[in-house]
């Protein structure tokens, strides 16, 4: 960063930065990226020069130290730094558990929307009965958007996550008259691109399919109960609410989802950072202020609170968790906690290929250098799966890809909605995120790298979402100049 901007200022080169100063994307007003839907986290601070909370860090410090040089009348005084406390770990007391504190059902024969049901943010749940079905039926839910868990007469059978593609379930034996429910909660609208039109809740059906003396038995489920679940404080409070001494932690240590509530006391009000880790998933409001969503698969696990929203005596936090925590206090920390996946991130879905026994619809080399690459197959090849094996690169063993699209017979982009990587061999993920996804995420800033050290061949699968037809590809390097880790010899094949 010093070095580009250095140099734009000796050439007397005007510019701005992106980001000077981080921010907060407060309740649910963080969106989410597409395609491969990618929810945004709750803080915008963006390892920004000044931070979220309004602080200079050691880059901002950097950043003045370079431009005095050519400020030569000097520059302006920093301003004192907003105070920032810690609260001590404090309890939560009261508890009112999602599935006793249900609101008023609506009902439907056919599966509607979030939004056809005139609600904007929050949860949705819907409640059907089922057929009598063996066990193995395979339940399918088109499209749960986003984050859906499933249970059958009050067990947890699964959850379906839009990020990664699931849409199915295998289900337990049922008998007729099992009441499936399915939560569905919002994890923020796509912001840009083909898919901003991002209804929430299921947004098509849900089927069941049984095999039957070697046939497959598909039943659309209808005459759905629908709940809903709206991302109000209101709506939170008027649950009924009774001690956390009535319900109990279940065999994995997590007790039940609900709305959960704490008051503590500060002498003095200031920023502070609202530690989350010993919660699952959902939304956090304090003193009536909406802070944000947490999630305890991280890397964000703290909210930023202002300090003019807290007070001088008793104030009052109010979590919606549709996970459960897996315990019952909460502290402010004087410093954010933005880079710790407390579980090992997934990796993408599949295994290897196996290429001996296939023919490649292309096999030759990229162009060298930076800018768009296309390379046209022989002849048009049909498949749902796209595999990119790379043999070798122009620079180095560490290959990398920003951005990726499919042409058809008429030479038109395929559209990368409900894209997802099936494998990749290699992603580097260990403190920078370079996964498989970048792909495709309409960001060419962004991209996929293989691992430092881990040599050629590199092979990803993508699977289409849908059979299409294929008749070439188009390939974006880094955009940096010289193209680190630019691909040479590659095989396309489709399956």
């Amino acid at each position: 960063m010093i070095k580009g901007i250095d140099e734009m200022l000796s050439k007397n080169i005007s510019f701005s930065l992106y980001m000077t100063h981080g921010g907060t994307s407060f309740g649910h007003w963080a969106g989410a990226n597409s395609p491969g839907f990618a929810p945004d986290v709750t803080s915008y601070d963006y390892d920004a020069p000044v931070n979220e909370q309004g602080a200079p860090t050691p880059k901002y410090m950097a950043l003045r130290k370079a431009m005095a040089k050519y400020t030569p009348e000097g520059q302006a005084k920093m301003p004192k730094s907003i105070p920032v406390i810690s609260i001590p770990e404090f309890s939560f007391t009261q508890v009112a558990p999602l599935f006793a504190n249900l609101p008023e059902a609506k009902k439907d024969r056919d599966i509607k929307t979030m939004e056809e049901y005139d609600q904007g943010f929050g949860s949705i749940l819907y409640r059907t009965e089922l057929p009598a079905l063996a066990e193995g039926s395979l339940l399918t839910v088109n499209d749960a958007h986003d984050y859906a868990q499933v249970y059958v007469d009050g067990k947890y059978i699964g959850k379906l996550d839009r990020r990664i593609g699931e849409k199915e379930l295998m289900l337990p034996a049922c008998k007729k008259g099992a009441v499936l429910d399915i939560l569905v909660e919002a994890m923020g609208r796509i912001n840009f691109g083909r898919t901003i039109k991002d209804f929430k809740g299921i947004t098509d059906k849900v089927t069941v399919t049984e095999d039957r003396e070697g046939h497959e038995f598909t039943c659309d489920l209808k005459n759905w109960q629908v709940y809903n679940l709206e991302d109000e404080l209101s709506f939170y409070e008027s649950r009924t609410f009774r001690p956390v001494a009535s319900v109990n932690a279940n065999d994995e240590g997590r007790y039940p989802g609900g709305v959960y509530k704490a008051t503590f006391k500060l002498n003095k009000p200031g920023d502070t950072f609202l530690n989350m880790e010993n919660f699952g998933k959902g939304l956090v409001y304090i003193n009536g202020h909406a802070l944000g969503r947490f999630w305890e698969i991280g890397p964000q696990l703290t909210l930023y609170v202002p300090g003019p929203w807290l007070k001088k005596g008793e104030n009052e936090v109010v979590v919606f968790d549709v996970v459960g925590p897996r315990a019952l206090t909460a502290a402010g920390l004087k410093t954010p906690i933005y880079d710790k996946l407390p579980f090992k991130k997934a990796k993408a879905n599949g295994t290897a290929p196996k290429l001996d026994d296939m023919t490649p619809a292309f096999s030759g080399q990229f162009s060298a250098g930076n800018g768009w690459k296309q390379v046209d197959f022989a002849q048009p090849k049909r498949g749902r799966y796209m595999i990119l094996e790379m043999t070798d690169g122009y620079e180095g063993t560490q290959a990398a890809i920003a951005e990726l699209y499919v042409r058809d017979n008429n030479g038109e982009r395929v559209p990368r909605e409900g894209w997802t990587v099936d494998y990749v061999s290699s992603e580097n993920n260990e403190g920078v995120n370079r996964t498989g996804d970048k792909i495709f995420d309409l960001q060419e800033s962004t991209y996929w790298q293989s691992k430092p050290g881990a040599g050629y061949p590199h092979i990803v699968v993508i699977d289409l979402g849908r059979p299409v037809n294929a008749s070439a590809i188009q390939y974006l390097p880094r955009m940096e100049p010289g193209a680190p880790g630019a691909i040479k010899n590659v095989k396309v094949y489709m399956k």
